[in-house]
């Protein structure tokens, strides 16, 4: 792992994976998403579960609020594959493992995973040490956005045919990038194909966010400040909606947190809900 063409993901990749981990491991079923194949790649050794920001009780609304966004994304594509989709993108894929938990619906499609190209290497390689390999409808494809390479010039050229329905999916990305970063790209999406659906999720700013869950919130940004990756863009539902109306969508929708904590959370007993502060944008070209 010390290759220097391979670089672990970043802090915030690490943490989603242990998160959906410990949802297996401390919370009772039913599971909102079974994933601890993030934690074997991410392999943080015997005290991951040590960590302050692992502890099972002040971290439990964060946990579930990406439980929750997990699973929406894959009954999404479930929904999508049944109506004759067959192309998902996941942009900034990090430690996403969807291909390896759901090979039966995963090998219906052709999964394209964009990401920075250390992280990936390295992602590339954790998978082959841990017997997964990759499978030949999974194409990882290297984008330095940094550089602002091409996404969809790299796609193309991995494969990917802009002529057909996709599923693509950012979830985690925007609060790093500016506005006009995010405008540019949903203008690039909505070019694809008649038929395509985007989900993306964003930061809600604080005053929309719940009282209760504001501390987090705070929490969560001075360490995104500290790992020298800020949260530099908050948007409210409306303004996104905008936004994408303006890139060119012909449908879109807001998908708040409450929703998917009404959908997956309503028939708990445990008092496990997600946190607010991350929404969705769904949109159709």
């Amino acid at each position: 792992m010390t290759d220097e063409q391979t670089e672990a993901p970043d802090s915030s990749a690490v943490r989603t994976a242990l998160w959906r981990a410990m949802h297996v491991q401390v919370d009772p079923p039913p599971h909102v998403v079974e994933d601890e194949i993030g934690l074997q790649l991410a392999g943080p050794g015997d005290d991951w579960r040590d960590r302050p920001d692992m502890d099972p009780q002040t971290t439990s609304g964060f946990r579930a609020a990406i439980v929750a966004r997990a699973r929406f994304i894959e009954d999404l594509i479930a929904e999508q594959a049944d109506h004759g989709v067959t192309q998902y993108v996941i942009l900034g894929a990090g430690l996403d493992t969807f291909a390896q938990r759901r090979p039966e619906l995963a090998s219906r499609l052709r999964i394209f995973e964009v990401d920075q190209p250390r992280p990936q290497a390295w992602k590339r390689q954790r998978l082959v040490e841990l017997g997964y390999g990759i499978p030949n409808w999974l194409h990882l494809v290297p984008v330095d956005f940094e550089a602002s390479a091409s996404w969809s010039g790299q796609l193309a050229a991995a494969g990917f045919d802009p002529g057909r329905p996709t599923v693509i999916v950012s979830t985690g990305v925007t609060m790093y990038l500016t506005k006009d970063a995010t405008a540019a790209t949903l203008r690039q999406i909505a070019e694809l194909a008649p038929g395509s659906t985007l989900a993306m999720t964003f930061l809600l700013p604080t005053e929309l966010v719940d009282a209760a869950d504001r501390p987090g919130l705070r929490a969560s940004k001075e360490g995104a400040q500290a790992s020298a990756t800020p949260f530099i863009s908050f948007y409210t539902p409306q303004e996104m909606l905008t936004l994408a109306h303006g890139a060119g969508f012909k449908d879109v929708r807001h998908v708040s947190g409450a929703l998917l904590a009404e959908r997956y959370f309503a028939d708990r007993t445990d008092g496990l809900r997600p946190s607010s502060g991350e929404d969705l944008l769904l949109a159709t070209t």
